[in-house]
């Protein structure tokens, strides 16, 4: 017997095999009470021999510390012994048939007995291994049973080429058999393995998207340290610097120095306040995108001081909630930037959605600057922006110039999304 292909036994194939030695069992009980109806004490000892075997096979596929301890060794075993054993007995049977202790023919000695009691063996064998073993197996049993049964029919003089015959026509129609159950079963192992690769693929996509998203999130945050206390502090110190250089010089300028750098620090205390609360509140899930970009624009244009256009839809249904996500950070990061680099004095935000479009616009009056310079500075802001824009499949386009404002819009088609009420 072949050694096992695999170092598992299939699912469900030992269940399989215990329910045929159970069957099996049943059926030699039955007939040993049938037989304790007729005086032939041979033919009792016959089938007690058939039930103690069957028995015994059914023990072992039951112990499941044999099966840890003989390892891949356990599955053949037991199909040698389920194969063998029926083929011993079925010699047995050929001479008590000829005595007419058993009903039968003895031309054969009853070898197409032999058809179910290795078929099962059979299905097993091609369901845990592939075409070689199934042909060990084939050749195997043919040989074992030629061995016992031939000199079997020559001594009780019944019709040798006659059994022969059967064994060959089983032969072929075992390979058959078990060339159809390989190759069906060669078929399900290909499919149970390419599941097995996409869950792992999918596994490390999960978690390429987990490490994806923790990066994408410390860049956010480091965008708000860059806008918030790296801007307060770098003005902080240089206030500090200039009060060491004048400090006995002019007593008044430190004075005023001194209150603009207390003002500085309360400005930035509240905007590292402002990023931390950003950081632990979701305002998407309490209040929904079009209501979140409405609060997020009143409360910077008010801390601002700017005038604000806003024009939002009333309600925003069915969106994704990652578009949902990337199109309020990038909402947010552009007013951000209005209220702290723009030096404006109006601020407009627009978000439309129609044909299956939304589009967010946010624009200012400011100061503006030269898109090329921006990129080669790498501002946080905006490569935080485009960063975020590629990510939800969005179009962006940033257009500014010195002193003629800057306007931010963004486009990104969805799929079967109705249309708002405005």
């Amino acid at each position: 017997m072949e050694v096992m292909k695999h170092d598992s036994i299939e699912p469900g194939l030992l269940h399989v095999f215990r329910i045929f030695v159970g069957i099996r069992l049943l059926l030699i009980l039955i007939g040993l009470r049938l037989q304790a109806l007729v005086p032939a004490p041979r033919a009792r000892i016959y089938l007690f021999f058939l039930l103690v075997e069957a028995a015994i096979l059914l023990v072992y596929l039951s112990w499941s510390w044999l099966r840890d301890q003989l390892g891949r060794a356990y599955l053949p075993i037991a199909i040698i012994f389920a194969s063998g054993s029926p083929i011993f007995e079925q010699a047995i049977a050929m001479v008590l048939r000829h005595e007419n202790i058993l009903q039968g023919d003895s031309a054969t000695g009853g070898v197409w007995g032999l058809v179910i009691l290795l078929l099962v063996p059979l299905i097993l064998v091609s369901w845990q291994y592939n075409l070689r073993a199934v042909i060990a197996y084939i050749a195997g049993t043919a040989i074992f049973e030629l061995i016992f049964t031939v000199p079997t029919a020559s001594r009780i003089e019944t019709d040798v080429p006659a059994v022969i015959g059967v064994v060959f026509v089983r032969s072929l129609l075992f390979l058959l058999i078990g060339s159809i159950i390989v190759r069906l079963m060669r078929e399900q192992r290909e499919q149970r393995e390419a599941l097995a690769r996409a869950n792992v693929e999918l596994a490390r996509h999960a978690t390429t998207i987990e490490h994806l998203a923790t990066s994408r999130e410390r860049n956010r945050l480091a965008r708000e340290l860059h806008d918030t206390l790296a801007h307060t502090l770098s003005g902080l110190a240089v206030q500090l610097e200039a009060i060491i250089s004048i400090w006995e010089k002019d007593p008044r300028a430190i004075q005023d120095m001194l209150d603009q750098s207390l003002t500085t620090t309360r400005e930035g205390l509240q905007e590292a306040r402002r990023a931390i609360q950003a950081l632990r509140a979701s305002p998407l899930e309490d209040l929904g995108l079009s209501l979140a970009l409405r609060n997020l624009a009143e409360s910077t244009a008010a801390r601002a001081n700017l005038t604000l256009d806003l024009l939002l839809p009333n309600r925003l249904e069915d969106l994704d909630p990652a578009l949902e996500q990337g199109v309020y950070r990038i909402a947010e990061q552009a007013v951000a930037n209005v209220a702290q680099h723009a030096i404006a004095t109006h601020m407009r935000v627009r978000l439309t959605r129609e044909n299956g479009l939304l589009e967010l616009h946010v624009s200012d009056d400011g100061c503006g600057f030269d898109p090329e310079t921006v990129e080669l500075e790498g501002r946080y802001g905006l490569q935080g922006i485009r960063e975020r824009a590629k990510m939800i499949g969005g179009d962006l386009k940033i257009t500014s110039q010195p002193g003629g404002g800057t306007s931010i819009q963004l486009i990104v088609e969805e799929v079967d999304d109705p249309s708002p009420d405005l």
